[in-house]
Order: C-alpha cells, then sequence, then structure tokens
C-alpha cells in the first residue's frame, strides 16, 4: 500500500479522514503544546471540545484543574488559561488537567474515532515524525485553525512533520499538503511571528507564552498520543524500532524537492 500524508485544517475536517487514517492534531499556540507539556511534566491530561463538556467531566475527579480558553477567554469558574508557560510554573501536578481550546482540543475531540491519534507542536516534530513512519501507512496532520485561518505557526508544524515524512518514503495525499510543505519546509519557528494568533499573544499581554513556543523547539524526545481521552506519553523505551515493523527509515536530512513532491 502507498505510505500518504496529508496536511489539512480545522476541526470538521477530521471527517474527511476516517475512520482507517492516523490524526496528528496541531495547535502550537496553544492547545497542543499545553496539552504536551501537561503530559511531559506527569500529569494527567484530558482535552475537552467544550465548557459544558469539561465541566460535566470534572465531576469525575477529586479536585480537577480547569484550564482553557473560548474565542481567546477563560471561562468562569475556570482556574487558569491555555497556556503552557502559567502550567510550568504550578506545582499542583496531582490534580487532573482538563483542557478546552476553541479549535485545538476540537480537532482531538473529532478524531477520537480513527485509528491513532497524537499531538503534534514545536516541541516534538522531529521524533513524531520519526515514530509514525512504518506504523501508519495513511497520515493526516490537522492544524487547529482559528476563525477559518490555517494559522502561521500550524503550518509550519505541519510541514515540518509532513517534510520528515516524504523523506522517508511517504507520497503526499493532494495539492494543499505539496503547497505547504513547499513554503514553511524549511522555515525558522520565528516565520510565525507574523500571525494573528501572535498578534493576539501581544495585545493581551501573553508573551511569555509566545516566549515558551519559541524557546522549546524539538526539546522533547518523547511522543505523545490520546487514549481513550488522555494524553498519553510515550517512553523512549516504547519508541524503539521493532524489528516487526520493516527496516527503520531512513532520513536523508535534505530538503523535499518539488519532483519528490
Amino acid at each position: 500500500m502507498q505510505k500518504t500524508v496529508v496536511i489539512d485544517y480545522l476541526p470538521e475536517s477530521v471527517q474527511r479522514y476516517r475512520p482507517d487514517w492516523t490524526i496528528v492534531a496541531v495547535d502550537v499556540i496553544r492547545a497542543t503544546t499545553t496539552a504536551v507539556t501537561a503530559a511531559a511534566i506527569g500529569r494527567r491530561c484530558f482535552p475537552l471540545p467544550s465548557i459544558e463538556a469539561a465541566i460535566e467531566f470534572a465531576q469525575e475527579f477529586d479536585d480537577p484543574l480547569l484550564a482553557g480558553e473560548v474565542g481567546g477567554t477563560m471561562p468562569f469558574a475556570f482556574e487558569m488559561d491555555n497556556s503552557p508557560a502559567q502550567l510550568v510554573r504550578r506545582t499542583d501536578t496531582h490534580r487532573p488537567f482538563l483542557l478546552v481550546s476553541s479549535s485545538g482540543t476540537k480537532v482531538i475531540h473529532e478524531a477520537s474515532g480513527n485509528e491513532s491519534v497524537y499531538l503534534g507542536c514545536f516541541r516534538n516534530c522531529s521524533v513524531l515524525a520519526e515514530y509514525l513512519a512504518g506504523r501508519h501507512s495513511r497520515i493526516a496532520i490537522i492544524g487547529a485553525g482559528c476563525k477559518g485561518e490555517f494559522r502561521e505557526e500550524d503550518q509550519i508544524c505541519c510541514a515540518w512533520i509532513a517534510r520528515d515524512l516524504i523523506r522517508m518514503g511517504y507520497a503526499p495525499g493532494h495539492a494543499q499538503t505539496v503547497a505547504v510543505v513547499s513554503r514553511w519546509q524549511d522555515a525558522p519557528a520565528e516565520a510565525c511571528l507574523c500571525s494573528r494568533s501572535v498578534d493576539f499573544l501581544r495585545r493581551t499581554d501573553q508573551l511569555r507564552d509566545l516566549d515558551f513556543v519559541l524557546s522549546h523547539i524539538n526539546d522533547l524526545e518523547a511522543v505523545f498520543t490520546v487514549e481513550n481521552g488522555e494524553v498519553k506519553m510515550i517512553s523512549l523505551e516504547q519508541r524503539a524500532w521493532s524489528p516487526s515493523l520493516g527496516p527503520a527509515p531512513v532520513s536523508d536530512g535534505l530538503p523535499v524537492t518539488e519532483a519528490e513532491l
């Protein structure tokens, strides 16, 4: 079977890739960065699609931490924003972390019926592509989008992951994938500074989150999946290549050319 990778965006696009596609949800600013960070520091993390779902789910736990934003505003009765910078300063890691966001957690929720669901952000792009290669034959990388836009930070992250998969033998599934990879595959993370997401962080005095995102690039040697609604970190031992998967994929480290696309 031909191995295929596609790039798409917005929560509603997930339905185009059911049921046997693997979904990679990407919301760099900020949901997948926050969720990955939560799991990496040892918190139980549950992405929820709405305020109502989070409040109802909170009844299952003793003293959960409700966090997130909808339309850029932290909901009433929530304890913190959708903020990786805030999260790492907290010491109450024993409290289950229930996260809601405008788009990112909706992508994750929409993908719950798919074969497998992973979280992508700047913190784990390289190791994620390496892990996916050979394990899944059809991979859809879905940027969260915001207000109908495919934000620059998510395009960059999606392009980095897809570029590495193409180097390892995957074919781009449609023209949009080719366009995003061609434009962003070699872009630095700072290329997202033109994004409206960045402008929002500036206007609302949340630059600590921007600093966090831009200072944590491929710093996690772990993969994050979602199982039964909970973010799970796959350890280094679990990442080890298995002979049953066939020869280990090899990347030449070179940019993907138009001919390869």
